[in-house]
């Protein structure tokens, strides 16, 4: 079926749907946005799907969301006797919608859900499906994305998301169903009464914010007494974040009330992601007009957390990769102060994320595992550590963008704990009269300077991820020689050569004192460059990644 043939069948069977109908008549006029609608449809992968809002194929609505959901069912009922599901979902425009809609449809097909009765942070949702002895689980949310996209995340039963072979399976049992015949569907309020559908109850909740307090570090003798602008942008930690922190002592948290509800639209704050700068400008304000020492940041739904200090040169912000290793630092350096280091400790982390992190690993006599980028591949470790009754290895796992993780209660990146964490590790090095600005250049100074920066290129439509795949495929065929004067040591394809991990679409150039990997989001169309440039000065480090970016930049455009 032609882009156009799609475009005309939604006009027919939607007929009865007025709302649909007339956006689809909007865009009559338009050949190159109802091509864009509806030239594919949305890919399910081991992050589920996630797209921009709108009527066709290639958008989030109710429609696909419904086919997905049927699709997984059916993979469901091929592989439990008996299945259950758990369900969370995010502040985003239509996510209690899609949602309720996908408890519907599940509930059609005979299979038990539970669902979250308000929004809750994804890591709870990881949480709940282990708690409730789940079959599975589905989290509507589009994370760090602009207010115009949403998005379906999909949980195996060990909480974790799924695998790539789980992926392929459910996108297999997607593309036989019919949209228009074979969605069954139950309406959301007859499912509650029935019984097949019921609210995750508080409890639940309870244990959730329980298992993040085993991860506090911190002895009771410190003094909690930090002033935090915590902001939610927005999202869902508000339901969660303030709760825990104050039950952990840190009483003194201001929250940017223009920030503190939910609101899909994200009105202060357009691409509401803590990696960067503008989505944490209301936060920083209100940080310097209370004064405050430390500002945390979640998306919207909460499984990332970013953060600033004050510094005596102004508001510093922290990377993922910088926030990373200053937890892996102080988990280390508190749990054998108290006494908790396993035997045999372990660490994860991703790929892409900083090789800094080895040297602090080493020194602890850490064992530090390298996985795919992707926080399932982190909660797989854990999983595989608690298949040999060895859970209790784990100290920690996190990605350098802004995800981290402390417990094996969950097997998703969780912001709530991190949360606790960073709070934590503030003051007890401002009890030494330090910020986390002076640890990070302690760290520096003991292991090197290690300059990372991500590049970014946006690809859209169906040109744009032909194009893509070229600049892929050209650099797989025609490796560099040298990249910004430094010789390629090594050349890693993880499509094609053997490392022990999963094969994936990426590509690692090695360098003396540095590395750069290239690969193509799994969640937008985005080919995503991670640079890295370690010397033994912060001068001659950030020389090299401008040299390094510059290249990379020239070639990608």
């Amino acid at each position: 079926m032609t882009y156009r043939e799609a475009y005309e069948t939604w006009l027919k069977e939607f007929a009865d749907d007025q709302a649909t109908v007339d956006e689809l008549k909007a865009i009559a006029g338009d050949e190159k946005e109802i091509e864009d609608r509806f030239y594919t449809e949305l890919s399910f992968g081991t992050a589920g799907m996630r797209g921009v809002l709108g009527a066709g194929t290639n958008r989030m609505n109710v429609f696909t969301v419904g086919k997905a959901t049927q699709g997984y069912a059916n993979y469901l009922k091929a592989h439990f006797a008996a299945p259950s599901v758990a369900i969370a979902y995010d502040s985003r425009i239509n996510s209690r919608l899609f949602a309720e809609t996908a408890a519907g449809v599940f509930a059609a097909n005979g299979i038990r859900v539970y669902i979250y009765p308000r929004l809750m942070p994804t890591p709870s949702l990881s949480f709940a499906v282990r708690d409730l002895r789940c079959d599975g689980g589905v989290v509507v949310t589009a994370s760090h994305n602009p207010a115009k996209y949403n998005g379906y995340k999909v949980y195996g039963a060990d909480g974790c998301q799924i695998t790539t072979e789980a992926a392929a399976a459910i996108q297999s049992e997607i593309d036989r169903v019919d949209p228009f015949a074979d969605v069954c569907a139950l309406d959301f309020a007859e499912g509650l009464a029935s019984g097949i559908i019921a609210y995750i109850g508080e409890d639940t909740v309870e244990r959730y914010l329980a298992a993040v307090s085993t991860a506090s570090l911190l002895p009771e003798s410190f003094s909690r007494s930090a002033s935090i602008v915590y902001t939610p942008l927005n999202g869902t930690g508000i339901s969660c974040v303030p709760r825990c922190l104050r039950a952990h002592g840190f009483a003194n948290i201001t929250i940017p009330p223009e920030q503190a509800e939910p609101d899909g639209n994200f009105p202060t704050c357009p691409y509401p992601n803590p990696e960067i700068r503008e989505a944490l400008s209301v936060g920083l304000r209100l940080a310097e007009e209370t004064g405050s020492e430390l500002l945390l940041a979640t998306d919207p739904d909460c499984d990332r957390v970013g953060a600033a200090v004050k510094t005596a040169a102004g508001c510093r912000l922290i990377t993922g990769n910088e926030m990373g290793v200053l937890l892996l630092d102080f988990v280390c350096r508190m749990r054998r102060a108290n006494g908790t280091m396993p035997e045999r400790p372990v660490a994860v982390k991703t790929i892409v994320t900083t090789p800094m992190a080895e040297k602090v690993a080493a020194h602890y006599g850490v064992e530090l595992r390298n996985v795919l980028t992707g926080f399932k591949y982190i909660g797989e470790q854990i999983g595989l550590l608690e298949k040999d009754g060895e859970a209790d290895r784990y100290i920690f796992g996190f990605e350098e963008s802004y995800g981290y993780l402390s417990g094996s209660f969950v097997r998703d990146k969780d912001a709530v704990n991190a949360s606790l964490l960073i709070c934590e590790m503030f003051v007890w090095y401002k009890s030494q009269g330090k910020t986390l600005a002076d640890a990070l250049e302690a760290l520096y100074a003991q292991y090197g300077f290690f300059e990372a920066k991500l590049l970014s290129f946006t690809f859209e439509g169906s040109a744009g991820f032909a194009h893509m795949t070229e600049l892929l495929d050209s650099l797989r065929l025609s490796p560099p020689a040298e990249l910004a004067g430094e010789a390629v040591r090594q050349v890693i394809d993880y499509d094609r050569d053997e490392t022990g991990l999963p094969r994936s679409n990426v590509l690692r150039f090695v360098l003396d004192g540095g590395e750069v990997v290239v690969r193509p989001s799994g969640t937008e169309p985005k080919l995503k460059i991670y640079l890295t440039a370690a010397r033994e000065s912060r001068e001659k480090s950030r020389a090299m990644l401008a040299l390094l970016e510059k290249r990379l930049t020239d070639w990608a455009k």
